[in-house]
């Protein structure tokens, strides 16, 4: 398909409650759409690194720079059809997959509207639903977290995962272990200790949890195969995967036993299914990530997380969760406890909603 125009929207996108980790704490989510335009249809893509450079080394008004500037540009006129076409003119910039990953899934979405097909079948998955999980950032005291856990336990998800960071993690996990000592669940650390942490993890090793998720530096990979050597519980490597590369140079070494995928951080649709073919063929148990998206990143996530190596309850926020009116419409529910459906309508099925999106938008452009 010939790309005729591609329009961008920094968005910021209050939170009903804060979003505390190991990193920060956010009180609105800053993203940037993009409406991909070609044959008379428009695909839609989001990416959502936050609004500072502390999840990753982007950041939502950069990312709205570098595609305006620099990405968006060489895929005008461009005739492309697939999403390895796409990721090739993107190739000569070094880095920024955040910023790539918006324009490759603004195609792909785009790709599955014109074939008239949902998204997540014409990425190869299914259209059953899939399970999801409940997640729980920094509270303001453990029987608030514990009182939280038992309402998703009562809901029916099919597991939990507790952000934590210095100060709080070992007594709250303890905590949250005595009440349900049979409860799935991990622990997200979002990069935030070091190897001298060592008896901190040996301590985790102990509370039966599926994995712990993200222990040490974003960029790291051998010090988490170190500490990985060291332990039973398996590390799911999450900010330290940024693409295909990374991916298999860590499970090479070892330095993980699961991964998180999150298209945007890896670099959009494209790069996310060649490492979830890559972890089914390594025998690595892979699971579809969040970076707190409106519906329209969410949907996109859904499709992807219906591909068969995806094993674990993914991380998906439906309405009502983080915002108290959603820019996407319509926006996801659940289909059943713990579990969510993707769309039956072309694409990702979800469009913006005009009015919420001229609320939201804090710059736009249109190339």
């Amino acid at each position: 398909m010939r790309i005729e125009k591609i329009e961008l929207f920094h968005v910021a996108m209050p939170l009903i409650s804060p979003w505390r980790t190991a990193y920060g704490e956010d009180h609105v989510i800053e993203s940037v759409l993009v409406a991909m335009h070609a044959q008379g249809e428009v695909g839609w893509g989001e990416a959502g690194p936050l609004a500072t450079p502390t999840y990753s080394p982007e950041y939502a008004a950069g990312v709205f720079h570098t595609m305006k500037s620099w990405l968006a540009p060489c895929l005008i006129g461009k005739d492309i059809r697939t999403g390895q076409e796409l990721g090739a003119l993107l190739d000569w910039v070094k880095g920024n997959p955040f910023a790539k990953a918006g324009l490759d899934m603004a195609w792909w979405d785009l790709s599955a509207r014109q074939a008239g097909r949902p998204l997540c079948t014409h990425l190869g998955g299914s259209s059953a639903p899939i399970s999801v999980g409940a997640d729980f950032g920094i509270c303001d005291s453990i029987q608030q977290l514990v009182t939280s856990v038992a309402g998703a336990v009562a809901a029916g998800f099919p597991r939990v995962k507790l952000k934590i960071r210095e100060g709080w993690d070992l007594a709250v996990v303890q905590a949250v272990r005595r009440e349900f000592p049979s409860l799935t669940m991990h622990v997200d650390c979002n990069g935030g200790y070091r190897l001298d942490d060592r008896r901190l993890f040996e301590a985790l090793d102990e509370l039966g949890l599926e994995m712990i998720e993200q222990p040490l530096a974003h960029d790291d990979l051998l010090d988490h195969a170190q500490l990985q050597s060291a332990l039973q519980t398996p590390i799911c490597l999450d900010e330290s995967i940024t693409g295909t590369s990374k991916a298999r140079k860590a499970i090479e070494i070892g330095a993980c036993r699961y991964v998180n995928i999150k298209p945007g951080r890896v670099g959009g649709m494209s790069n996310a299914i060649a490492i979830h073919d890559l972890c089914q063929d390594k025998s690595i148990p892979c699971w579809v990530g969040s970076m707190l998206e409106s519906a329209i990143g969410a949907s996109q996530c859904l499709a992807l997380g219906t591909l068969p190596g995806f094993t674990y309850p993914a991380d998906m926020f439906t309405a009502g969760v983080l915002y108290a009116e959603d820019i996407g419409s319509p926006e996801i529910g659940l289909s059943a406890p713990g579990t969510v459906e993707p769309s039956s309508l072309p694409g990702i099925g979800v469009r913006p909603d005009p009015a919420r999106l001229a609320a939201r938008t804090l710059s736009q452009a249109s190339i």
